[in-house]
């Protein structure tokens, strides 16, 4: 009772004064860990939640991360956001920080992704979470995965949450995926099973087996390719979606089930079919590196965040055709992803608008997976 009667005085603030307390809060604190105190105003109740969530802008108009949302949304459009990757090669884990470098940011990191690798007779999967201790999809923290083919020459991004726009919505390439029931339970079922084809990777193969690096595509399905001209949008969800309400406004889902009763007895949800859209969407590209005569070796202008020579590094920029012309040689030249090795297994990545954090970490790791047909 003690604590209701707290937080009903909390709740009961002038809407004025709670709108400036949390103004102020949100301008002074533009950084972690510090800006943890802008999480804490949205967890006091829910009147300061939803004050909150709307004072706080997305990274594509202030810059900062704050919320778990803030991962599935577009970077900033004019600098990017500097992250870092740490491999652990034992537990085959890769952890994605928030800031310049391990050495720079010390214990001060912000801790924004994980994902772990999981090799499979015909494919491996890079599972993603919020957290670092926990890949089950069944988790609340569950938000995707990349998926490679056999050779490890294309990859599917795959987002745990269904598209704002659903004309966009690709299925993956298995429309049924089977869960065991015992693992997941009903609530959790749909995020656990339903994963959208949001983006895929794609790598060229050596056939010649010349030297030099690799060379990638990426095809965006969420994003059209207007989003990096000036004026242009991309999808910016707002909440975490709930897998059923959405269906029912925008899609229908199909379900069949195997009935069984024996452990490990399985379920088969069938995944919404993908629909048809008439515009175009953005694909992304290594950019092409130079031979440098003194060195001896290929090299990309990283502007000092990559200082090891690594097959791993790479620049995204748009693959623009001839008919789109509507594209400016500036947009066409700007780095909106780039990647690359600064230690033994500590990798910077550097993104912007109209890539998310979750986009730009999927496709760095399928970097790390083995390419022999590509090398």
């Amino acid at each position: 009772m003690a604590a209701r009667r707290d937080q009903s005085r909390w709740a009961n603030l002038p809407p004025e004064l709670l709108i400036d307390i949390i103004k102020r809060v949100e301008v002074s604190e533009t950084s972690w860990p510090c800006r943890r105190a802008v999480v804490a105003c949205a967890s006091v109740c829910r009147t300061w939640r939803h004050i909150t969530k709307a004072l706080v802008n997305t990274p594509e108009q202030c810059g900062w991360i704050t919320f778990p949302i803030s991962l599935k949304q577009p970077g900033p459009r004019d600098t990017p956001i500097q992250c870092f990757i740490k491999r652990e090669r034992v537990s085959s884990t890769y952890r994605l920080y928030l800031g310049l470098s391990p050495a720079l940011s010390g214990d001060m990191s912000k801790l924004l992704l994980a994902a772990k690798k999981i090799r499979k007779a015909t494919c491996t999967e890079f599972l993603i979470s919020l957290v670092a201790d926990d890949f089950s999809r069944s988790s609340t923290t569950y938000i995707g995965k990349l998926r490679s083919n056999f050779l490890g020459t294309k990859f599917m991004i795959l987002d745990g949450q269904p598209s704002l726009d659903p004309c966009s919505i690709q299925s993956s390439s298995k429309s049924q995926q089977r869960v065991h029931s015992k693992q997941v339970l009903p609530r959790a079922a749909s995020s656990s099973c339903a994963n959208y084809n949001v983006a895929t990777v794609s790598y060229e193969l050596n056939v010649l087996r010349t030297r030099g690096p690799r060379r990638m595509r990426c095809s965006m399905h969420l994003i059209p390719v207007s989003a990096i001209q000036e004026g242009g949008t991309a999808p910016t969800p707002l909440n975490f979606t709930n897998f059923f309400n959405d269906l029912e406004c925008t899609m229908s889902l199909s379900k069949s089930k195997n009935p069984g009763t024996e452990t490990g007895s399985t379920s088969t949800i069938t995944t919404p079919d993908s629909s048809h859209c008439s515009r175009e969407s953005l694909v992304l590209r290594n950019k092409a590196p130079r031979w440098h005569e003194q060195l001896q070796c290929w090299c990309l202008n990283f502007k000092g965040r990559v200082t090891v020579a690594s097959v791993k590094n790479f620049q995204l920029v748009a693959a623009v055709e001839p008919s789109q012309n509507n594209v400016s040689a500036v947009d066409q030249e700007k780095v909106i992803l780039q990647f690359g090795k600064i230690g033994k297994d500590i990798f910077t990545m550097d993104y912007r608008y109209p890539l998310s954090a979750f986009q730009a970490f999927a496709i760095c790791l399928s970097s790390f997976d083995t390419k022999p047909a590509c090398e």
